[in-house]
């Protein structure tokens, strides 16, 4: 396949600090259609047109770093019979699965630093979800748990058909919420585990009040790419600055009228599934039937009945302090 050169909410997935001031449910696919070659197609690079002035310190400091240094391929999955496209990043030829779901307003490229550590022993894919990064369909507003679940099911089924591999759901926030939605269905006959990164049912509805007005206090346009990432590096959206320089590119795009960078995804307008991801989320994440575990940024994340449920074993939590929201690019 070819490649190409491009790319809080405290759980709805800006980091929980404060920037600084100044459809219709789909039909779950069947996972026994055989994968078309016809599927694949070169991906589009992210349109990076001519940008204004910034000093040489910044342009160094926060300018992109190519998703190539991580992953080994991009490919964009059309499924058949549809207008749906899927950008996803691979890496590594051997081992299990690794099908990672990244959080509302990310792209899949923030698991990118996990990609290049983890390619040697599994094979890593990373997905930009429906309205997120350089994935495209008819109607990228439809943000419903029952639709991002479908197109999870119809990329998985797309790339292997028949020929389901072991597969490992890992998921930050929103992503960690379809990924126990998902594996909560039982549909994937392979699964073999359940990784989802700091996001809890209580913590998750409790937070949904405060949600709008935090979007609408973050900065919402950039002059540069550079000032993008140093932005969500000094705001704290992402503490690490080697996976803001891979990532924040592919969460951008160029507004023409207003020759400036605007954010891909509007997180405002999907507010209609805010508790549609969360509502039920620990009852599900504890009837899942494999192997789970829970990384948290905090134990003051975990309510009551998962707090039971560890304590009965039932899963396995892991605390990674200091990490923020986004544990996966610290």
């Amino acid at each position: 396949m070819a490649s190409s050169t491009t790319t809080s909410l405290p759980t709805l997935d800006e980091e929980e600090a404060s920037p600084p001031s100044s459809s219709e449910q789909q039909q779950q696919p069947s996972l026994n259609e055989p994968a078309s070659a016809s599927a694949f197609r070169a991906p589009s690079s992210l349109p990076l047109p001519h940008t204004p002035f910034v000093s040489e310190a910044t342009r160094v400091k926060y300018s992109p770093l190519p998703w190539e240094d991580y992953f080994d391929e991009a490919k964009d999955i059309l499924i058949p019979g549809s207008e749906k496209v899927f950008r996803i990043y691979t890496a590594g030829n051997d081992g299990p699965v690794v099908f990672c779901l990244h959080g509302g307003g990310y792209s899949g490229l923030s698991f990118a630093l996990v990609a290049k550590q983890m390619k040697g022993k599994v094979r890593v894919v990373s997905m930009d979800m429906r309205g997120h990064g350089l994935s495209h369909t008819a109607d990228d507003t439809d943000l419903s748990a029952e639709t991002l679940c479908a197109d999870v099911l119809e990329v998985i089924s797309t790339m292997f058909g028949k020929d389901l591999p072991s597969i490992v759901l890992v998921g930050h926030s929103m992503g960690g919420a379809i990924a126990v939605h998902l594996a909560a269905k039982r549909v994937l006959s392979t699964l073999a585990g359940l990784v989802v990164v700091d996001v809890v049912e209580g913590t998750a509805i409790a937070s949904l009040i405060h949600m709008q007005q935090f979007l609408s206090n973050r900065q919402s346009h950039f002059p540069t790419i550079e000032k993008a990432i140093e932005w969500s590096v000094k705001a704290g959206s992402l503490r690490n600055i080697q996976s803001a320089r891979v990532s924040i590119p592919s969460t951008l795009t160029f507004h023409e009228q207003r020759k400036c960078y605007v954010w891909r995804t509007h997180l405002q307008d999907s507010e209609a599934y805010w508790k549609g991801w969360y509502e039920g989320l620990s009852e599900l994440f504890l009837s899942c039937p494999v192997p789970k575990l829970l990384l948290l940024a905090g134990t003051d994340r975990l309510d009551r009945s998962l707090t039971i449920g560890q304590m009965q074993g039932k899963f396995q939590m892991l605390v990674v302090r200091s990490s923020g929201h986004a544990i996966q690019v610290s």
